[in-house]
């Protein structure tokens, strides 16, 4: 099945839901958004490509990873009810893709299982031409069982868009990255090491450009870091804990989204299933634990901010469900809203 919804056209808000079809996801479903109460209504879905884990939209464009061995991207009209497929996934030469992002006129994926970074050039339709790089990882980390090698977990551009970083949880660093646009070139410009055993996974910047914040997944810890964006430097000035003193059993956070008032940071955290709320400094130089809340379901994926910046959407891949959230403006500390059913539930984007 290719895509299956009404006949109605794209308006107002949506919401793009990734979903792994190998856990029994239906692919990637497509929602309205009510404006008022945030509450999402399906209105389509496609499982035309294998392990959709994560989405990236640019206008009426939707482009998806396949988290897959052979792995692959895939485009999607989206300007109807339903994501239409636009073409065959593209080979991104490279294994397990779980995350992408555009940049200069190319998609970029981090491809966890081959421990590699791929750009392909973006046709005038918005779909994927065949890459035109792969830029391979070295390295490993001390927690055998998940750093044995390079797993590039994220990719995305910086917000002077002359860099893209790419964080490594094989290796316990940041990479950063010069794209040639007219090439698609990925030249390597540094890396930057954060302490061993962390497992970064995600990173996420401060509007303001000069600071960016490391999410770790094998110590559920945030890493604080100075970004130079002249230089392309990555600079690590500490850690703050995304759960509170005392907890027990493994927790495994996963993603981490800022206001863009630059107050407040948000970072989902699996296994502990709760939402964890950051304070930043004026500067945002600091990051500091104010409190947590469950996530409304189990296994919080992944963790987006509405254009508004009045919600949060949370995806619980175990419980199956994308469970939204208000936000108190004074205290950052999300109230559960309402959820919608999504099986094996990955990701979440909204435009």
């Amino acid at each position: 099945m290719g895509g299956t919804g009404t006949d109605q056209g794209r308006n107002g808000v949506r919401a793009y839901i990734g979903s792994f079809t190998s856990a029994g996801g239906r692919g990637v479903l497509a929602a309205d958004v009510d404006e008022e109460t945030g509450a999402l209504t399906v209105t389509g879905v496609s499982d035309a490509v294998a392990d959709p884990s994560f989405l990236a939209l640019e206008g009426a464009v939707l482009h998806a990873v396949s988290e897959t061995r052979a792995g692959a991207v895939a485009a999607f009209d989206v300007t109807g009810p339903a994501p239409r497929p636009l073409g065959a996934p593209v080979p991104v030469d490279g294994a397990g893709p779980t995350h992408l992002a555009l940049a200069a006129g190319h998609l970029l994926t981090a491809n966890y299982t081959s421990g590699s970074v791929t750009a392909l050039p973006l046709a005038g339709d918005g779909t994927a031409r065949p890459a035109s790089a792969v830029l391979r990882h070295e390295g490993s980390g001390p927690v055998a069982d998940r750093q044995g090698g390079p797993h590039a977990h994220q990719v995305l551009p910086d917000p002077s868009g002359d860099w893209v970083v790419s964080v490594d949880l094989g290796t316990d660093s940041v990479r950063i990255c010069a794209l040639d646009p007219a090439t698609g070139e990925l030249r390597l410009h540094g890396e930057t090491a954060l302490r061993p055993g962390t497992g970064p996974r995600h990173l996420a910047f401060h509007p303001a450009g000069t600071h960016a914040y490391v999410l770790n997944e094998l110590e559920p810890t945030l890493t604080v870091c100075r970004w130079d964006g002249a230089r392309g430097a990555l600079e690590p000035l500490g850690e703050t804990p995304v759960v509170p003193e005392g907890t027990t059993g493994p927790s495994y956070p996963s993603e981490v989204v800022v206001a863009s008032d630059g107050r407040f940071l948000w970072a989902a955290v699996r296994g502990d299933d709760t939402l964890a709320v950051l304070a930043l400094g004026a500067d945002g130089a600091e990051a500091r634990l104010v409190a947590t809340v469950p996530c409304g379901g189990t296994w919080p994926r992944d963790l987006t901010l509405d254009p508004s910046g009045r919600r949060l959407y949370a995806a619980n891949e175990r419980s199956g469900d994308v469970t939204w959230f208000t936000l108190d403006p004074d205290t950052g500390i999300p109230s559960r809203a309402g959820a919608i059913e999504a099986p094996a539930a990955s990701c979440v984007v909204l435009g």
